[in-house]
């Protein structure tokens, strides 16, 4: 009988396998990122309360950006987060959203004599970014001649600190609290977009709207205020 019902798993899958959530996200504290072997962060605990609330089995996974965005756009029941919500992309994925509404500034390390009125100032310099993040296609976009690509966040603040790029776009409400731990400030704001949970085109429209539905009510209940204070974020009402 057990060998009967693996075999009709494997030809059909089993209505539970079926309904688990693959989430790819990347290292992006204090959003998503990885304390020890756990998986912690402000847009995490808020996609960790959404599928309670539904009660549908789900993973998440940290990887690379580009990698994470890769698989949501291509394996099924598979949404990445936090996605940038833009033009560009609207038509690859269903979305769930917003996890927040956010702006992005370019940053520069404290004493780098880097300047910037505005973004045509700004374009004079070279900008890291993230592979597959959409600020890198910001900065294309909007005509910035010299980027330096590299795998993760992680690696493109390293290189700001360093001084082997004059700045980095990073999301406003991060600032405030990377400021208070590395030499950055601010030179100008590159962009303001909703960011969201990006699902595969296939995923089920259902349960798409069960997950709308309960972030609705994180919230309007309150609960994401809630969340983004607790790791230090202060967002305007």
């Amino acid at each position: 009988m057990k060998k009967l019902l693996l075999l009709a798993c494997l030809a059909l899958p089993c209505a539970a396998h079926a309904q688990t959530v693959a989430f790819t996200t990347e290292d992006y504290a204090p959003f998503n990122y990885r304390e020890g072997k756990e998986i912690k962060g402000a847009t995490v605990e808020q996609v960790e309360k959404v599928m309670a609330a539904i009660g549908v089995d789900y993973t998440i996974e940290v990887m690379p950006w580009a990698r994470a965005f890769s698989l949501a756009r291509t394996v099924p029941m598979t949404c990445v987060f936090a996605t940038a919500h833009n033009s560009a992309r609207d038509p690859l994925f269903k979305w769930v959203e917003p996890l927040l509404i956010d702006r992005n500034i370019l940053i520069t390390r404290k004493g780098s004599g880097v300047t910037a009125a505005n973004l045509e100032e700004a374009k004079k310099y070279t900008v890291g970014t993230q592979r597959e993040d959409y600020t890198e296609t910001i900065l294309k976009e909007k005509g910035f001649p010299k980027l330096d690509v590299a795998s993760d966040f992680n690696a493109t603040l390293r290189k700001l600190l360093s001084g082997r790029i004059d700045m980095m776009p990073i999301s406003e409400l991060y600032f405030d609290k990377l400021k208070a731990d590395q030499p950055v400030e601010l030179v100008t704001v590159l962009s303001a977009q909703p960011m969201g949970i990006a699902c595969e085109k296939s995923f089920p429209d259902d349960l798409l709207a069960k997950m709308q539905a309960a972030l609705n009510k994180l919230i309007a209940d309150g609960d994401q205020k809630q969340i983004f204070q607790k790791y230090g974020m202060n967002l305007s009402d």
